[in-house]
């Protein structure tokens, strides 16, 4: 089961002026990377040897 099946629906969510926090490397289990989706569009987000977090599209 992936993370984003646990999400409510992008619609439900009430807007707040405190984001949401989430420590990436909850969202990247196996330690590679994760996908993200965003209105049907998939992101990969993945660390990198020195740390630092990578985007793409």
């Amino acid at each position: 089961m992936s993370l984003m099946q646990n999400l409510p629906p992008a619609s439900s969510i009430d807007r707040t002026d405190d984001p949401a926090t989430y420590d990436a490397r909850d969202l990247i289990r196996n330690g590679i990377q994760a996908h993200i989706v965003l209105d049907g569009q998939t992101y990969t987000l993945r660390i990198t040897r020195t740390g630092k977090l990578i985007l793409t599209k």
